[in-house]
């Protein structure tokens, strides 16, 4: 028993030897080029990569809420995570309606917009939830719906990039652009 178990080791290290000499890389011959023809050096990769391009300028943020009003047209400022008009935007959203009831050729865009905290799907269902709100509430003080659109920019559209929250406090907004008369 003990021979027949020895040989069979035996056996298995011979097959193990042929099949690691024959998986063993074989050296390259590398061919010899044509009669007449020039052999060119192949650029590594990294020789390759296109040269730098100009960066363009970099823009500057957007400028304060302030300084975003729309011909009349106050910002509506958020709290964290939240959606519903705040007590202290209450006079600026009627204020934003009887403008608007003044102006009833004046078609608007409302967006919504978000801080960087929170992913990108859900800062973007956030302010649309913002955007819709406002919207609602305006509709709420007597504005025609029909000239009320709503759009969500999430966080891709701050107006401060500080990482504070006076700075946060800013991008929990929402904002108008006017679409026409």
């Amino acid at each position: 028993m003990r021979k027949f178990l020895f040989s069979i080791a035996m056996g298995m290290m011979g097959f193990s030897m042929v099949f690691m000499v024959g998986a063993c890389a074989k050296k390259q011959v590398k061919p010899e080029a044509a009669p007449g023809v020039k052999e060119e050096r192949v650029a590594p990769p990294s020789e390759l990569a296109p040269p730098p391009m100009e960066s363009a300028p970099i823009e500057e943020s957007e400028p304060a809420p302030r300084e975003m009003e729309a011909e009349g047209l106050s910002v509506i400022l958020f709290d964290f995570d939240k959606y519903n008009i705040r007590d202290d935007q209450r006079a600026v959203i009627e204020a934003n309606a009887s403008w608007l009831k003044s102006h009833p050729d004046v078609k608007v865009s409302i967006e919504g917009h978000c801080d960087e905290r929170g992913t990108n799907e859900y800062n973007l269902a956030l302010g649309e939830r913002r955007a819709k709100t406002t919207q609602k509430v305006l509709a709420s003080l007597g504005v025609d719906q029909s000239r009320l659109s709503t759009i969500s920019y999430g966080e891709e559209r701050p107006v401060c990039n500080d990482k504070m929250e006076s700075c946060y406090s800013k991008n929990r907004r929402a904002q108008f652009k006017l679409l026409g008369r």
